[in-house]
């Protein structure tokens, strides 16, 4: 077949017009827009049982401190079987553990396979109940994994090839994201800088329609404004550039601590001698005290953030808040239990960052106004050094302050941390935990038969400029498709391969990771 624009078929008449239109690129982009309103929806339904698992936990705490010593007896029991559920949940379904973005990862790099039901709903009911009853653990994870879920429930209806079926999926993380956050654009650059890794105009579409879709839904009850609520903001001068980049050093080496005792703790719980399912029982209970001496270091930590803007914290205790948020979301996150590290780092970042602009003013080298500043970069910065998502990094911070009058210092200050975690060799935190979970627990596999698998071809990489017949592609790997732009190629032995070319290849399930991984290599600068 000569080489050209890969052909559609379809039907004459509206039956035909309708399979065409099914089959565009407008059909994938309404398919991506309805996968948004649905994960918008289920991510909606999970805020406001949090903020009502939350509220509960809250009250309770006022009246316990105030009640007899049966009640915290009785409270403490209630723990202890909630701690077993959670535990049973984590260890029949690991799909449902932690966070679920590095599951969504390796579900993408085709090392798992997604299954909605039943993992759907026990996310939703693991993270609801673990958050809300206190683990130090958030909210953006679980709604990843929920809209990639959703996004997989409309894909059982509509049959898509493979390539596409990634797209809507991502979509549906997208949505996820965004509606969790109220934060559509950090939805969209999250989906292409940290789930993807590389652009295209049809992923980046599908994604932003999704995340506009699902940040309107949840923002029909929330309300379409910043999730952060912080007083008015100054404008950093370039005299302050010094100190930003000082501070940017200063999360780089925080977030790698974070990232360290977030694996010392599932190492911790390895090695201690109590079944899986009790692990969640250690957290909850440990929380008990935590809860009755007020420290606010329960759940997810949104309300810490925002006192931290308004009131007047002393040094030795931001520090000492600092820490223990760092030890208490380890021993959270390391049993397994249903919740994401988002929220949690940010609080941990946002703390460092005060307590550096609080030391900055004590020291007369900045006004006391300007300390603001550095909480809402320290939250930017170090989510840059744990996650390894700069711009993602930036743009939800932002998006989350409501506030563009910092942006210059927030990009100046996740630039510096991403180059001394690289420096330092400190890998992304999801990178990590993705191997840490493949290697540790059995995972649903794809099953047996031929997948598609796709590759980015970058500028400089060992596939651009190359003809495919000259190309060691992975074994058993038949390239069936080229899409260059708009187009869509009919591969030959002497097609030449071009920068930003989307290497589309039919690989053997059982081998679909190992061969992704291969073109992923093959196809990187």
């Amino acid at each position: 077949m000569a080489q050209g624009i890969l052909p559609r078929p379809g039907r004459g008449g509206i039956g035909g017009l309708v399979t065409q239109a099914y089959r565009s690129r407008l059909g994938i982009f309404l398919q991506s827009v309805l996968i948004g309103v649905i994960s918008g929806f289920v991510v909606l339904s999970f805020r406001l049982a949090l903020e009502a698992g939350e509220g509960l936990r809250e009250r309770a705490y006022l009246y316990l401190r105030q009640g007899p010593t049966a009640l915290v007896v009785a409270w403490s029991l209630g723990l202890v079987l909630l701690g077993i559920f959670l535990g049973w949940i984590a260890t029949r379904f690991p799909m449902t553990r932690g966070s679920g973005i590095p599951q969504i990862k390796g579900a993408f790099q085709r090392r798992f396979r997604l299954q909605w039901l039943p993992e759907m709903p026990l996310k939703w009911l693991g993270a609801v109940l673990g958050i809300g009853a206190g683990l130090s653990l958030g909210r953006e994870g679980p709604s990843v994994q929920l809209g990639a879920y959703s996004g997989k429930a409309v894909l059982g209806i509509f049959r898509r090839p493979a390539t596409e079926r990634r797209y809507l999926l991502t979509s549906g993380a997208a949505a996820g994201l965004a509606a969790a956050f109220n934060a559509p654009l950090a939805g969209v650059i999250f989906a292409v800088e940290e789930l993807h890794r590389y652009f295209s105009p049809l992923l980046l579409a599908c994604a932003m329609g999704a995340s506009v879709a699902g940040d309107l839904v949840a923002g029909r009850f929330f309300g379409l404004k910043p999730s952060f609520t912080f007083p008015s903001i100054e404008v950093l001068g370039l005299e302050r550039l010094p100190w930003v980049v000082i501070f940017g050093v200063v999360a780089a080496f925080g977030a790698d601590l974070f990232k360290r005792a977030l694996y010392a703790g599932q190492d911790f719980y390895a090695r201690l001698r109590i079944p899986p399912m009790a692990r969640p029982v250690v957290p909850l209970l440990a929380s008990v005290p935590l809860g009755l001496a007020g420290f606010d270091l329960l759940g997810g930590g949104h309300h810490l953030v925002e006192s931290l803007a308004t009131e007047h914290f002393a040094l030795g205790v931001m520090l000492s808040l600092f820490a223990g948020k760092l030890l208490f979301t380890a021993l959270s996150y390391g049993t397994g239990s249903s919740g994401g590290i988002f929220l949690p780092l940010l609080v941990a970042g946002a703390l460092l960052g005060d307590a550096y602009g609080s030391a900055l003013a004590a020291l007369g080298a900045i006004p006391e106004t300007e300390t603001l500043n550095f909480l809402i970069i320290g939250m930017a910065a170090f989510f840059t050094g744990v996650v390894r998502a700069p711009v993602t990094g930036a743009v939800l911070v932002i998006e989350m302050s409501g506030n563009f009058n910092h942006f210059s210092s927030i990009i100046a200050a996740c630039l510096v941390a991403y180059v001394v975690t690289d420096l330092i060799r400190s890998r992304a935190v999801y990178d990590v935990l993705l191997e840490r979970i493949d290697a540790r627990f059995d995972l649903p596999k794809d099953g047996s038969g031929r997948t598609i698998v796709e590759a980015h071809v970058a500028a400089g990489s060992a596939l651009s400029n190359r003809f495919i017949r000259n190309v060691p592609w992975p074994c058993g790997a038949l390239v069936v498709g080229v899409q260059r732009g708009e187009a869509e190629l009919v591969p030959r032995g002497d097609t030449e391969i071009k920068p930003g070319d989307v290497i589309i290849a039919l690989v053997d399930e059982a081998r679909a990771a190992e061969a992704q991984a291969k073109l992923e290599e093959l196809g990187s600068g």
